[in-house]
């Protein structure tokens, strides 16, 4: 998973068919509920939101992320769930995600 997710950070573009769901700061709300079936993330050191099908937490590539921030900021962590991975990054793995979604199905 590891050179995985290092060889997704070298091809890393800003192309994504995955928007952060970032509202004007005037419109932004706390709070905003995801979905059913999503679940928010917040991403990076800019702390970007993604609403991500919970489907996909259950993904070797996800499963990634989801140990990394469990190293980064530890099991007690309240609040938002947090990656700590580049934004370009995670995008990458998002798309990637997708794509063997629909090889599977």
């Amino acid at each position: 998973m590891r050179q995985m997710i290092r060889r997704l950070s070298r091809v890393a573009d800003s192309s994504s068919q995955y928007q952060p769901l970032r509202a004007p700061k005037d419109r932004r709300r706390r709070g905003e509920v995801a979905p059913e079936g999503h679940v928010p993330v917040y991403v990076g050191e800019e702390m970007e939101r993604f609403v991500v099908r919970a489907e996909l937490l259950g993904r070797p590539a996800f499963a990634e992320l989801l140990r990394q921030s469990a190293q980064e900021y530890g099991y007690e962590q309240r609040g938002v769930l947090r990656i700590p991975c580049p934004v370009p990054v995670f995008r990458r793995v998002l798309d990637s995600l997708a794509d063997s979604a629909f090889d599977d199905g």
